[in-house]
Parts: C-alpha cells; sequence; structure tokens
C-alpha cells in the first residue's frame, strides 16, 4: 500500500514537477501531494503523452513510471536525452533489484523508488534532486567560476562543459560527476566519496552505480581524445592527464 502522508514543510515553489504515470489513482495522488507541497504540476499517462509535456513545458524534473503502456521509463529517459532534453529523472517502479537500478540510473535518469513507496520519501528524493541539479533557486542565484583541467571546461552558470572546442552532451548526473572530478583533480577519489558528492547519499552502499556512471561519462569525455578519467582499481577514480603526457601539451 503507498502511504500518502504529506510532509508539513511546504516545497521550494516555482518549480514545474511532471508526473508520468498510467495508474490514475497514483498518478492522482502524486498529482496532489506534490500541488499541496508547493509545485506546480503536470501529467501524462503514457510515453508518447510524456515526449511532448517534456519537450514543451520544459518542466524541471520528471517523476516517471517504469511500466508504461506504450514504453518502458527506461527507454523514455534514453529517448529524452537523445531529443536533448536533460530534465532530471526520478524513477517510480515495482523493480527492486540492484542490477534494475543501474539500468534505470545508466539511461540518463538520477534517482529511484520502487513501489509501494512513502509519499515522503518522493517529496524528500524530488527536494534532494533539485537541490543539486543546479536550478537557480537551489543554488540562490551565485555565480560561479567555471572549472577547468587540461582541455576540459565546466561552466556550473550555463550548465555547460567542453572538451577542447566540442560541446559535451552530459546528462544532470554526468555533469556533476564530472564536476566532482574537475573540483579535485589528480586526487584519487573514492567511490563512496563520490556517491556522498553526487548523489548525497550511499545507495545502501552500492557503488555500482558509480563505476556505470564514469564509464557513460567516459564514452563522451575521452572519445578521440587522451584518456583523462582513470581507474585506480580498489580504490576508486582520478581525473587526470596520462602519465607521459604533461599538462602543457593539452593546454
Amino acid at each position: 500500500m503507498i502511504d500518502s502522508h504529506i510532509p508539513a514543510r511546504a516545497a521550494q515553489a516555482g518549480h514545474t514537477v511532471l508526473v508520468v504515470e498510467d495508474d490514475s489513482s497514483i498518478r492522482t495522488l502524486l498529482t496532489s501531494a506534490l500541488g499541496a507541497a508547493g509545485y506546480l504540476v503536470t501529467s501524462a499517462a503514457g510515453g508518447q503523452e510524456a515526449m511532448f509535456e517534456a519537450g514543451n513545458r520544459r518542466p524541471d524534473l520528471i517523476v516517471l513510471d517504469v511500466m508504461l503502456p506504450d514504453t518502458d521509463g527506461f527507454q523514455l529517459t534514453r529517448d529524452l536525452r537523445a531529443a536533448g532534453v536533460y530534465t532530471p529523472v526520478l524513477f517510480l517502479t515495482a523493480r527492486s533489484d540492484v542490477e534494475d537500478r543501474i539500468i534505470g540510473l545508466s539511461s540518463g535518469g538520477d534517482d529511484y523508488v520502487t513501489k509501494p513507496f512513502h509519499v515522503q520519501e518522493v517529496l524528500l528524493r524530488i527536494r534532494a534532486i533539485l537541490r543539486r541539479s543546479g536550478t537557480p533557486t537551489a543554488h540562490g542565484g551565485g555565480a560561479h567560476e567555471p572549472l577547468r583541467y587540461a582541455d576540459v571546461t565546466l561552466d556550473e552558470n550555463t550548465h555547460e562543459a567542453w572538451r577542447a572546442d566540442r560541446p559535451l552532451r552530459l546528462s544532470p548526473t554526468e555533469f556533476r560527476l564530472l564536476a566532482c572530478l574537475l573540483a579535485q583533480p589528480e586526487r584519487v577519489l573514492e567511490k563512496a566519496e563520490i556517491l556522498q558528492q553526487v548523489w548525497r547519499y550511499d545507495f545502501s552502499g552500492d557503488t555500482r552505480i558509480v563505476d556505470t556512471y564514469v564509464k557513460t561519462l567516459r564514452r563522451k569525455i575521452d572519445r578521440d581524445a587522451p584518456p583523462l578519467i582513470h581507474t585506480v582499481r580498489g580504490v576508486g577514480y582520478c581525473l587526470r592527464l596520462p602519465r607521459d603526457q604533461s599538462t602543457a601539451a593539452l593546454r
């Protein structure tokens, strides 16, 4: 049974959330709870409708059921990313296996809540995603200096990143992961530390999600260029130039 308790604290005002759920009772519950928490809410019952709403309304976050009548949420997220829509996605699903969770997050999702769920948990996860996704309300509108290492530049103000002159098409989570690595170049970051900095909690200690996201980020960062993201076996990852190449060679 889904717990419909709604926390008393209001959400950050002004954020728009798209709820994609084919079960009308769950869709109504989430829409009502989000509205009561201060969000602007729109909804869709299937993938095609969701693509239209996401492309036209550009919500700040999408709450997405994995099992939809015309597609699955994982594929829909891939389609959104391919269409240039990088809105953060919170998956709702009855699938609780770790492998399913990793597949969902590696498809471009940002978080994962299993059914049956507590509405309070969904609201807290939404608030956490918006806080870390780079929205103006979450960061208070403060300006940030671009992060740079070798020929990689990341601008948190415009949410853009480049390698040399090539723009990098990154999901919100990939962007945060790159920012985490760029903020501490040439330092080995443990996987648990990356989990805390990028996701803000530990996914029950399962660090495979870090491996999955590093793999997808590598495909974008290190394509046709000297590799910058290096694995330190048994520890974590490090952003640095190859040992046989000086920093000056890429600057």
